[in-house]
């Protein structure tokens, strides 16, 4: 361990001279204000590099001593053991140094660029209140960094946003296909295939339009969309393993748009497996669509983005927009997966309550939410979320 002394004039300076001398990685072990500044002691952490060194040095001197008995072997283990023992705790008391002068420096970080430059700070916490994750609601603030009016950035800002959500570029209630539908339980898959079926059979016949199902598991589910298909008057098969699913379609093959309902499944689901083997079936013509709620939290939302990552779906249906309270963390996980958006929801009416995806449009409702649902960002919540990396914006 590397340990020095820095004295200076404020503590942005004294941190500053602590990052060029010992790097990134240093720890503030204590500061005190002395007369013309601040003086702080801060350590970086050379165990690993002292240990590699030392046993390079043993290795040479092991090999030209003499055999030792059993006794010495095990004296000598232990006293490994002993050694091992200590760095390890020596690793982790340097861990947890790290950590509070993280904490320490994100909060310096945050206050600084409130003095720094308090418009973009008060953007940042407008985006994160909108719902946005930290390294977004970053990006975004340093792109509009030269703007300094506020509201001129929070427009610029929102605008950027729109650009950077994906929207699917093939309708496919205009192209017909093979078309399923994949997602956790409850977010709305088989009413949003009754309006995707009743919107189609509107516009080129019944007879244009089939449904299958491949859940099993739920009576409800299966009945729901079997009471779909008698009021739209189009077929409905089930097909639970990859051979109904090829005979399935073949039965419907002279239909223009198949739509495919599957079961609601989370990451426990032990036939999560079979569900993907049986849409294999479908062929390099089918598309994918995950169906993910706008009222889930975020957690669980990146848990459905992994879970039916395997999927590999083409797009998604953003569901119950009007019973959503934010947006922003929803937009904030589509912009990290780098996934496609093809229709929202936004009602139980069939089929008027869906719509093809349009980002500007969903970035304005997410803006709305914000008005009409105040969320201000605590100021240390802000300073830990972000870290301390904003002690170089608009430097």
């Amino acid at each position: 361990m590397k340990i020095k002394r820095f004295v200076a004039q404020d503590m942005r300076q004294a941190l500053r001279m602590v990052r060029d001398a010992l790097g990134e990685d240093a720890v503030i072990l204590s500061n005190k204000s002395v007369e013309g500044g601040v003086e702080l002691t801060a350590a970086v952490d050379l165990v690993e590099h002292d240990v590699e060194e030392t046993a390079d040095q043993r290795i040479p001197t092991q090999q030209h001593k003499p055999a030792r008995n059993e006794s010495q072997v095990s004296e000598s283990l232990y006293a490994n053991h002993d050694d091992s023992a200590a760095l390890d705790e020596m690793r982790r008391e340097m861990q947890n140094l790290r950590r509070w002068m993280q904490a320490e420096l994100s909060g310096m970080s945050w206050y600084d660029l409130g003095q720094r430059a308090p418009h973009s700070q008060e953007l940042l916490a407008r985006l994160m209140s909108l719902g946005l994750s930290a390294d977004l609601a970053r990006s975004l603030s340093e792109r509009v960094r030269d703007i300094e009016v506020v509201d001129q950035a929070w427009r610029k800002a929102l605008y950027l946003l729109a650009s950077d959500l994906r929207v699917h570029d093939t309708d496919v209630l205009d192209r017909g296909g093979i078309v399923a539908l994949v997602g956790p339980t409850g977010v709305g898959k088989t009413t949003t295939i009754a309006k995707m079926a009743a919107r189609f059979a509107l516009r080129y016949g019944h007879r244009s339009v089939a449904l299958i199902t491949t859940d099993s598991y739920r009576i409800g589910a299966r009945d729901q969309l079997q009471t779909y298909a008698r009021i739209l008057n189009v077929p409905v098969r089930t097909a639970t393993t990859p051979e109904e699913m090829e005979e399935a379609l073949n039965m419907l093959g002279d239909r223009r748009l198949i739509l495919i309902d599957t079961a609601g499944m989370s990451a426990a689901h032990e036939r999560i497996i079979d569900q993907r083997e049986t849409l294999m079936a479908a062929g390099h013509h089918l598309t994918t669509l995950l169906a993910l709620s706008a009222t889930t939290e975020a957690a669980a939302v990146q848990r459905a983005l992994r879970l039916f990552a395997d999927f590999r779906p083409d797009a998604c249906v953003l569901t119950k927009l009007d019973e959503a309270a934010s947006l922003g963390s929803l937009m904030s996980a589509l912009i990290q997966a780098d996934l496609p958006m093809a229709f929202v929801t936004d009602g139980q009416r069939v089929p008027e309550d869906l719509q093809t995806a349009k980002a500007h449009p969903l970035v304005t409702r997410a803006a709305e939410l914000l008005n009409e649902n105040p969320n201000d960002i605590d100021a240390g919540y802000a300073a830990l979320a972000l870290g301390g990396v904003h002690s170089h914006a608009n430097a």
